[in-house]
């Protein structure tokens, strides 16, 4: 946002400005006099506050609040105070107004809101992510109140609309983190259309070359989707029409990044993805009736056409856990095609599009608990651990994100719904924190099975507990659930505080023997030196014995390091910019690494995960002991480092004229034939006189698989070897090949 002067017709502005207001007006449904003269109070505090902010497009800053509010409204269902909130979300954070003056306006209800949505300070910390921190204050207010989450999903999704106004490397950092944290959410909290456009979004900006391929090849194939889908439907139709349901029938077209994701994972080209798209049959029946109707419409389906008995999926009768009912089958087509077909009734087809606000529309005439609600629950369970860092508490959250579920028994019949790959030990801290801990196994089924043993569904579980049991680092390795996670760690944390005092205080004797002073300076020096990332570490490793403390005399006598007590003098280790010194040197939202030249004397490298080469689109990360890694935007690691820290990625341009050659790896899959590998390095060392650094090849039933590591100068040169690849007769798929398991931070 900023502030600029210049010739902009005020009455234009001012006559859009009330008509977005009106079109805001008119998109909340069922609203009363008291909403409209709230949601009206608001729009003047927000238009008085922005009046002369504009964003970087050169629009008024009014028109974002405007749109987050319209977002809420139209496109969530979301109630006039949460309306009311998207309105004011950026007064406090951004203009002069003060949580008191929103208290003082509109109550503590709504200074809450505004309070979780307000950002924390940007204040620099070596072992804190800013993002990491934001989001994690957000989803503290998910006890209190679910509709801040829900507004600064908003939020994202209009400032992902209108991202192109921003720079190239604020774009990837942003879309990155909303691959990585907002579309999870927005899938938890049901919002499938937010979280499929959110991905998409993203992708446009993360991977635009692929995007792009992907888009084109959809639009070239529309009008022929268009008329199968018109044949494919009518004989269904018909018959319903026939048996008098009243219903309603949406085709709907596979998201570009769901397509991708699909194309990676079975490792097929755009051309061999059979569910490009859905048919959606949505039937208006009362809620008694919307389970048999359902399975009625699906008998019809499948009496014109053969299904697929491994691809129906009943979400009818036990429903996801963000609320999500419908019931999926996929059937073969006259046409040779596999076809997803959902059936729902309206409601269903509410919450599915509207999420949580529809999910509390109808939680009234629910009478058990929801499993949404049980979803609240667990996440407050991972609130209760204070002393984990933002990062961690992320990386806990997102495991409940994006997990596939599965449905277990209790030895009575209770049903617990758990992630897929859960174990029993998932399963006991998801009764209760006290038989996790004492846990030593279960009976599934009626046969013992070890903590390890991985559930299936409808396996029924009683729990087996021991008082001499308690928890080890080892259980870390198996279970996959946030809440049984953080419940291990909070157990282990408070044992090995327990150690880390002994350590604390051998430590401290052994220091005052050897006449240095036990400061914060001497210690944070010691952490580094082992590598160690906390004082409790290192306390906790002195007290096993991991640490020699008689050989902290030899490390300051080599290194010179230590505060003694007899002087108040230090001496720095000399030697490589670790992330302290790189920090203080780098400005990471100004300066620029050109590649080829001296960046302010600190090293940098190519990073063995993605291989950057020139005429890659780039970016450097700071890592904590290594310099400086030069990373490729669409490195299998990028969303990660830029969605946890963007503070630590500096902007890269490759910029030296002189040939290098660097290190690059393709990947061939292909029908082997003879010869084929010697076709290959022939094209590589005769014809393209390319150095090839390695190259292995894997056969089965007929296929193969190979990769090679060539020296290349540029993508150009990469792109003229594979082209050259792809001619081959029996290679189907030519890419570049990636590594995640190089050490990132």
């Amino acid at each position: 946002m900023s502030q600029l002067p210049g010739a902009y017709n005020v009455e234009e502005e001012r006559i859009a400005i009330l008509a977005a207001f009106k079109g805001l007006l008119r998109s909340v449904k069922d609203r009363s006099r008291e909403d409209t003269k709230l949601i009206r109070k608001a729009f003047d505090m927000a238009l008085e506050a922005h009046k002369d902010d504009r964003r970087k497009s050169g629009e008024l800053y009014i028109f974002h609040p405007i749109s987050v509010a319209r977002i809420c409204a139209e496109e969530m269902g979301l109630d006039s105070i949460a309306i009311t909130c998207a309105l004011l979300h950026d007064t406090v954070e951004d203009t002069y107004i003060s949580l008191d003056d929103i208290e003082d306006a509109f109550g503590i209800k709504v200074r809450r809101i505004i309070d979780g949505l307000t950002k924390i300070p940007d204040v620099f910390d070596e072992n804190a992510s800013v993002q990491a921190e934001n989001f994690r204050k957000m989803i503290l207010t998910i006890s209190d109140d679910f509709r801040v989450v829900l507004i600064k999903l908003a939020d994202r999704l209009h400032n992902m609309r209108t991202l192109s106004s921003m720079k190239p490397d604020k774009q990837l950092k942003i879309a990155s983190e909303t691959r990585f944290l907002y579309a999870p959410l927005a899938h938890r909290f049901g919002f499938y259309t937010v979280k499929t456009e959110l991905e998409d979004l993203s992708m446009k900006y993360c991977e635009p070359e692929i995007f792009n391929e992907i888009e084109t090849k959809l639009k070239s194939t529309q009008d022929v989707r268009a008329r199968f889908i018109r044949r494919f439907m009518s004989p269904i139709k018909d018959e319903l029409q026939k048996q008098s349901y009243h219903f309603d029938i949406k085709a709907r077209t596979k998201s570009i990044s769901s397509i991708w994701r699909k194309m990676q994972t079975k490792e097929i080209p755009f051309e061999e993805v059979f569910d490009v798209f859905a048919i959606r049959i949505i039937v208006d029946t009362t809620q008694e009736q919307e389970k048999s109707d359902c399975w009625r419409i699906y008998s019809i389906v499948t009496d014109f056409y053969q299904p697929s008995p491994e691809r129906l999926r009943d979400w009818i009768s036990t429903p996801r856990a963000n609320g999500y009912e419908s019931l999926h089958t996929t059937v073969m087509s006259p046409q040779g095609k596999w076809v997803e077909v959902q059936i729902r009734s309206k409601r269903m087809d509410e919450i599915a599009e509207k999420g949580l606000a529809a999910h509390y529309k109808y939680k009234e005439s629910k009478n058990d608990e929801s499993k949404f609600d049980r979803w609240i629950a667990e996440v407050r369970d991972l609130l209760d651990n204070p002393d984990a860092n933002a990062l961690d508490f992320i990386n806990e959250f997102k495991l409940n994100l994006f997990n596939d579920e599965i449905y277990v028994f209790t030895p009575k019949g209770e049903l617990r719904v758990l992630p897929t790959r859960s174990t029993i030990l998932d399963f006991a801290y998801d009764i209760h924190t006290d038989i996790g801990d004492k846990c030593i196994g279960a009976k599934v089924n009626n046969r013992l099975m070890p903590l390890s043993y991985q559930l299936q569904n409808g396996d029924q579980l009683e729990i087996i507990t021991s008082s001499k049991q308690k928890p080890n680092e080892e259980w870390l390795k198996f279970v996959v659930s946030a809440r049984a996670r953080q419940k291990i760690k909070s157990s282990l944390n408070e044992e090995r505080k327990l150690i880390a005092q002994d350590g604390k205080e051998i430590l401290e004797r052994k220091l005052k023997q050897f006449n240095v002073l036990m400061n914060s300076e001497n210690i944070t020096f010691l952490e580094k030196f082992y590598g160690l990332g906390s004082a409790t570490d290192l306390y906790y490793r002195i007290a096993k014995g991991k640490i020699d403390v008689n050989k902290i005399r030899e490390i300051e006598d080599k290194h010179g390091f230590l505060q003694s007590s007899k002087k108040d003098t230090v001496v720095v280790k000399k030697g490589r910019k670790g992330l302290d010194a790189a920090h203080r040197a780098v400005d990471a939202k100004k300066d620029v690494i050109y590649i080829g030249e001296d960046f302010k004397g600190i090293d940098y490298q190519m990073s063995n995960c993605c291989n950057p080469i020139p005429g890659d689109k780039v970016f450097g990360f700071i890592t904590i002991n290594q310099g400086i890694k030069i990373h490729r935007a669409d490195c299998p690691n990028a969303v990660h480092l830029m969605s946890k820290y963007a503070y630590r990625c500096v902007k890269a341009i490759w910029k030296s004229e002189v040939l290098v050659e660097r290190l690059a790896a393709i990947r061939i899959i292909g029908i082997d034939q003879i010869g084929l590998v010697n076709r290959l390095t022939e094209i590589i060392s005769k014809e393209n006189k390319v150095n090839m650094k390695s190259i292995h090849f894997e056969t089965n039933d007929g296929t193969f698989e190979g990769k090679i590591h060539v020296m290349v100068y540029d993508t150009e040169h990469l792109d003229q070897l594979t082209r050259k690849f792809q001619e081959i007769e029996g290679v189907q798929r030519v890419t570049r090949w990636d590594s995640e398991d190089e050490a990132l931070i």
